[in-house]
């Protein structure tokens, strides 16, 4: 009888091992899949929050030489020219703006990069070199702020 006891003893201890050991694996792979979930985020989140402000950048640029084309020659080749690079630069950074709409949910991300995006599209409509350079000056403030607002949610 006592050899009964032992095996059964025996085989209720290997059961609750294995079960023991099941649930702590299963936990320990729970927590590798959303680790490695939250690091593929966290760098898909830095790729294109960088891409965005390099875009938003790059638009501003374009606004400017869209704007002193305007001045210095207005219609001539030169000027559609640079008009007709501000509009792909346009493009280009709305497609990182909608990039960064779908990788975050957090509102004040979003309102920066719109707050940045809208800024520079501004810089064409500035009548005079005070209020282009005033306008500028506004968009470089509103691209560094959305980088601010974002970086939390790289580190």
């Amino acid at each position: 009888m006592e050899a009964i006891w032992t095996s059964a003893v025996a085989v209720v201890g290997t059961l609750l091992g294995s079960v023991i050991t099941h649930v702590l694996q299963r936990r320990v792979s729970e927590r590798g899949e959303s680790f490695a979930r939250s690091e593929a985020l966290r760098r898909e989140r830095m790729a294109t929050y960088s891409a965005f402000a390099e875009a938003m950048e790059d638009y501003r640029h374009g606004q400017a030489d869209r704007w002193y084309s305007g001045r210095e020659a207005p219609g001539t080749e030169a000027y559609v020219a640079a008009r007709d690079e501000a509009h792909r630069r346009r493009t280009a950074a709305r497609q990182a703006l909608y990039r960064v709409r779908l990788l975050t949910d957090d509102a004040e991300v979003n309102a920066a990069a719109e707050r940045a995006y809208a800024s520079t599209w501004e810089i064409s409509t500035a009548r005079d070199q005070s209020a282009r350079d005033a306008l500028d000056a506004r968009a470089r403030r509103a691209i560094e702020e959305f980088v601010s607002r974002a970086a939390p949610l790289v580190r």
